[in-house]
């Protein structure tokens, strides 16, 4: 493994799932998104299957992704001709009778809607061994959902080193849900960094009254518990104790861009008795809480973003400057990062 590599220019492993939009956000039009650099264009067809396509048509070079979808075809905006979910052109209305269909295909992708996400697989076929990270919570009528949206201006990097840095809890004040993180161990493989931190919660869900403190900072009561973080590479998560679990699914755009979804759930694990009601009645309380925690969450985010905005652009002024880091699993994720970027650069069998 090459140690002396850039971290802020490594490209991604592509051998693993990403997620690039929200299963609401692909609907009759079709959806541009680039992932590491390369555009794609998400569309559903005529039986609600979602397809993933180079978003590039062959005949002028423009995006797909500014037309429309017609039955079962993509079609151009610019001159109206049709692509079919294998990439090939299925039809071009002004074809003359002595002239045959383009040969021309582009690129597709493996596509998959799951837990509420559309995940991309970008890589090798023969590597679809791996799976989409799995959220149970998502359906899970005990866990309360709130998904805030990750646009930031840097490398990826800058955004999981956030994520797996439990220290930066200063940052968030009145936002955190956490504070006095002390990092007690870690373990790393080539696919994972796991890091260990006890820390005071500010919150304990274990009454039905105690939701309240989701929206009242005056209830709020320091207690000890323990938070994991973890970097299932490309993705992360997090739990802090029996109350709170978060995921981070990452779209790597560009070297400094990155697209992400924060996804926080409440759990309603303690309240035995809410178990007991009928699947209809827990079903309407769960989307009726959809996004209770939205403020929270977005307040976070914001926070987090011009942070590591920031350290992008002193990264871009001043490469040469060295950052003192005293979080080991800084140094983890950094070795996670280079391994995998290797890994994807081996030639296969």
């Amino acid at each position: 493994m090459n140690n002396h590599q850039n971290i802020r220019q490594i490209g991604i492993n592509p051998n693993h799932w990403y997620v690039v939009a929200r299963s609401t956000e692909v609907q009759s039009s079709p959806l541009g998104v680039t992932l590491w650099n390369h555009p794609i264009v998400l569309y559903r067809d005529d039986e609600g299957a979602v397809h993933a396509l180079e978003d590039r048509c062959p005949h002028r070079q423009v995006k797909l992704s500014h037309g429309r979808v017609t039955g079962n075809l993509l079609e151009c905006s610019y001159h109206g001709w049709q692509f079919e979910s294998s990439g090939e052109c299925g039809n071009v209305a002004y074809l003359a009778e002595n002239q045959k269909l383009p040969n021309c295909k582009i690129r597709t992708y493996s596509v998959q809607e799951q837990d509420g996400f559309i995940w991309l697989f970008p890589g090798d076929a023969a590597q679809h061994q791996v799976t989409p990270m799995e959220i149970p919570e998502w359906e899970h009528l005990n866990y309360i959902a709130t998904v805030s949206l990750i646009n930031c201006n840097a490398h990826y990097s800058y955004l999981i080193e956030n994520l797996m840095d439990m220290y930066h809890g200063h940052l968030h004040q009145n936002w955190q849900a956490w504070t006095d993180a002390v990092l007690e161990d870690i373990h790393e493989d080539t696919n994972r960094v796991d890091a260990h931190y006890q820390a005071q919660s500010y919150y304990k869900i274990d009454k039905i009254w105690s939701i309240s403190q989701l929206f009242f900072p005056a209830l709020r009561r320091l207690h000890p518990e323990p938070l994991d973080v973890s970097y299932v590479y490309p993705h992360w998560v997090s739990t802090l104790g029996q109350d709170f679990k978060i995921y981070c699914l990452l779209c790597p755009v560009s070297e400094t861009a990155t697209r992400a979804y924060l996804i926080h759930f409440t759990s309603l694990n303690a309240f035995w008795r809410l178990h007991k009601l009928p699947v209809k009645f827990r079903k309407f309380v769960k989307d009726s809480l959809f996004g209770s925690a939205q403020k929270l969450l977005d307040g976070l985010v914001r926070q987090d973003v011009q942070m590591i905005e920031e350290e992008q652009q002193a990264y871009l002024n001043n490469p040469e400057n060295r950052n003192y880091e005293l979080n080991r699993a800084l140094g983890s994720v950094q070795r996670l990062i280079k391994t995998q970027a290797n890994i994807s650069n081996q030639p296969s069998d």
